[in-house]
C-alpha cells in the first residue's frame, strides 16, 4: 500500500512542478499562444495522483498487490503515463520555442497512450479477480 501511496504523491509533486513550468516558460517566451504544456499539469494529477488515490482505496478494499497481474499494471502503466507526459512536456515546449515537434514525437506518444491502455486493462482483468466469488454472480 506504501508504494501505491508514495506512487500518489511523487505525482502530485510532478503535477504541481509541470503547472510551474508551463507558467515560467510561456512567461519567459512570452508566448501567448495554445501548447500541450497547458495541460501537463491536470493530466498528471488526473492521471497519476488521483488515479493511484483510487487505486489505494481499491487496495484498501480488495488486496489487488496479492494478484500476480497487480505488478504488470503497475509498471505498465507507469511507463504509460511517462512515456505520455515526456511526450507531451516535450511538443509543448517546442511549440513554445516556435518549433515543430514532428512525427516521432507524436509516434512515441501513441506508444505512451497504448502502454496505458495496456496497463488499465490489466487493473481491470486484476480487479476482476480480486472480487469476492458472491459479487461475481450478481
Amino acid at each position: 500500500m506504501r508504494k501505491i501511496l508514495n506512487t500518489a504523491h511523487i505525482y502530485m509533486i510532478i503535477g504541481l512542478v509541470s503547472g510551474l513550468y508551463y507558467r515560467e516558460l510561456t512567461k519567459a517566451e512570452d508566448f501567448d499562444g495554445t501548447t500541450q504544456l497547458a495541460v501537463v499539469h491536470t493530466h498528471v494529477l488526473a492521471l497519476g495522483m488521483l488515479f493511484f488515490l483510487v487505486v489505494l482505496a481499491l487496495e484498501k478494499q480488495f488486496t489487488l498487490t496479492d494478484h500476480r497481474l497487480f505488478g504488470w499494471f503497475f509498471w505498465i502503466y507507469n511507463a504509460g503515463l511517462a512515456v505520455t507526459v515526456a511526450m507531451m512536456t516535450l511538443h509543448g515546449t517546442l511549440t513554445v520555442l516556435g518549433h515543430d515537434g514532428g512525427a516521432a514525437v507524436a509516434g512515441i506518444a501513441g506508444l505512451g497512450h497504448v502502454l496505458l491502455t495496456v496497463g488499465l486493462v490489466l487493473l481491470f482483468v486484476t480487479l476482476g479477480k480480486c472480487l469476492p466469488a458472491a459479487s461475481r454472480k450478481a
